[in-house]
């Protein structure tokens, strides 16, 4: 798949304009697949303290952890960040941050990035980007990032979001399926497209990081599941169902890994040490 030109969406991080914002990082301490995910040990401090000193990082005017755990609001606190608990019950992380919204009283037009609590190694200049990129585009509530993909077996796992942005960076849709589709490229049958150096057309592979304006986070309760979103079990097709606009700001450069497993657990450790 080729990469992003010049003509394309693709916007540099750094010559972005920095903006104020919140770092709000939820931290649920139920995990089916990681028992205590958030207090996970990782180079002799806790996982979402390793998160919360990513968003400090990135130049946030405040970094608040939103957790239903009060062993995760102490280790937190002791760290020396800020914590908020919230209720048990939220179906979602978005839904936790509208409660902290609702908590905190920020104006409508405050940017806040959604930082999940299982990115231990998430780069600050991309949190900083995202909330840029929001405040770049005045007519979009809420604002995400994305990468060229290169392996064209990732464009066909379902387990990999797409996205397909417009020329100023705004999401068309997201998707599971390997969109857009090269109707030429793709006629072939697999595994000869997977033999495929390029396409006519950049896929992106969707990051899950996001930022939003406080006042789309306070309707955000009142929006009804969209059919689309249940289809693709896709959380951010309720935005574009519901008449939402979401900026994509690309990045040549894929994220580190998160954590969801055990065995990315030990991934990200050794990371860490051999990095101290």
């Amino acid at each position: 798949m080729s990469r992003a030109s010049s003509g394309s969406a693709a916007s540099n991080i750094d010559a972005l304009t920095p903006t104020p914002f919140i770092a709000v990082i939820p931290a649920r301490l139920a995990s089916t697949r990681l028992p205590d995910k958030p207090l996970a040990d990782i180079g002799g401090q806790p996982m979402v303290v390793r998160v919360a000193q990513r968003a400090q990082e990135a130049g946030a005017q405040q970094v608040l952890v939103a957790t239903d755990a009060q062993s995760v609001f102490d280790a937190v606190t002791h760290a020396g960040f800020e914590a908020v608990l919230t209720r048990a019950d939220h179906p979602t992380g978005t839904d936790r941050l509208s409660e902290v919204v609702e908590q905190r009283g920020w104006d409508d037009e405050q940017i806040i990035v959604n930082v999940q609590g299982d990115e231990p190694l998430i780069d600050p200049a991309l949190v900083r980007g995202v909330a840029a990129h929001l405040a770049a585009l005045p007519d979009c509530a809420i604002a995400t990032a994305a990468h060229p993909i290169s392996d064209p077996a990732e464009v066909f796992n379902p387990n990999i979001v797409k996205v397909v942005p417009d020329a100023r960076g705004v999401a068309l849709y997201f998707s599971r399926a390997p969109i857009p589709w090269s109707r030429d490229a793709y006629q072939a049958s697999w595994p000869e497209v997977a033999a495929m150096p390029t396409s006519s057309a950049s896929v992106y592979r969707h990051i899950g990081l996001y930022a939003y304006r406080a006042g789309f986070l306070r309707r955000f309760p009142q929006l009804s599941q969209a059919p689309i979103e249940q289809a693709e079990a896709l959380e951010q097709l309720r935005a574009l169902w519901h008449g939402e606009r979401i900026g994509v700001l690309i990045t040549e450069h894929a994220p580190a890994p998160g954590v969801d497993t055990q065995a990315d657990l030990e991934r990200v450790r050794a990371l860490v040490a051999a990095d101290q």
